[in-house]
């Protein structure tokens, strides 16, 4: 691990180790048989132009950019990604597949990330978010999706993906890397209609039902290529998490204000 993390701070090293990632992502993708199941709604909405926020857990963000592909949303989806190193790391990756990205989370870029996500989706444009990224607990939903997705009026999907040839790695969000020469089974859950409901039911339960959404197109997905399903996270560590992000993100805002006093005193100083 140790090696990894010196080859990857070498820029040159980094840039041509997201070349060759993204290659491998194309082999996979090539080499194996796709199913698609529920994704019409998805398509019917990328013919017309309306915007919409496809959802999937972090664990399983591989195969998205073929899944958009295959429905014809490649072109103009863009997939929000976390400030973090490995977010670096992803962002160089699938742009070399053709996917822009939006850089921020709930932790680093918020605000900007947000713009560019209201941005993007008054343009007519999809957005794409992993709910459970950077940091996790695995297969929990933040409350940030159905806040934005509430906010901007446009539904969700819940997309998860499995392959019958593939590796779990033993990392937080249980990563699934699949190998060349299986078969591809890809699960749309939705829309997710926030739009009517968030007012009536409230932003938490539109977050439960996203969560339980994209759990249950996981749990489809592995079991139709003849996995035992990967379990989200426990409940506890997902308390645990939110009360961390709303420490965080506290503690951010506290930083800008005293940003700006500073700056105000200096310009009175001036």
């Amino acid at each position: 691990m140790k090696l990894v993390n010196r080859l990857f701070k070498n820029k040159r090293t980094h840039a041509v180790s997201c070349w060759l990632i993204a290659r491998y992502i194309r082999l996979v993708e090539l080499t194996s048989r796709w199913t698609l199941i529920g994704t019409e709604e998805m398509e019917e909405m990328t013919a017309r132009g309306e915007p919409f926020i496809a959802a999937f857990w972090h664990g399983r963000m591989v195969l998205m950019p073929g899944t958009w592909r295959r429905i014809g949303a490649g072109r103009d989806m863009r997939m929000l990604i976390s400030m973090h190193r490995d977010g670096v790391t992803i962002s160089k990756v699938i742009g070399h597949l053709g996917i822009e990205t939006i850089a921020g989370s709930s932790s680093r870029g918020g605000t900007e990330a947000l713009h560019a996500l209201i941005r993007t989706l008054r343009a007519g444009g999809p957005v794409g978010i992993t709910p459970d990224g950077p940091r996790g607990p695995r297969m929990r939903a933040s409350p940030g999706l159905a806040t934005v997705a509430s906010r901007m009026s446009v539904p969700v999907f819940a997309v998860s993906f499995s392959s019958t040839r593939r590796k779990l790695l033993k990392s937080w969000d249980r990563f699934v890397l699949p190998l060349p020469f299986g078969r591809v089974t890809v699960v749309m859950k939705g829309p997710i209609d926030v739009r009517h409901n968030a007012a009536s039911v409230g932003l938490e339960e539109m977050r439960r039902r996203i969560e339980d959404a994209l759990n249950e197109a996981t749990r489809e997905a592995d079991r139709s290529c003849g996995h035992p399903p990967v379990e989200p996270a426990p409940e506890t560590e997902a308390a645990k998490s939110a009360e961390k992000t709303a420490q965080d993100k506290q503690a951010g805002q506290a930083h800008q204000t005293k940003q700006a006093g500073q700056a105000q005193q200096t310009e009175s100083g001036a």
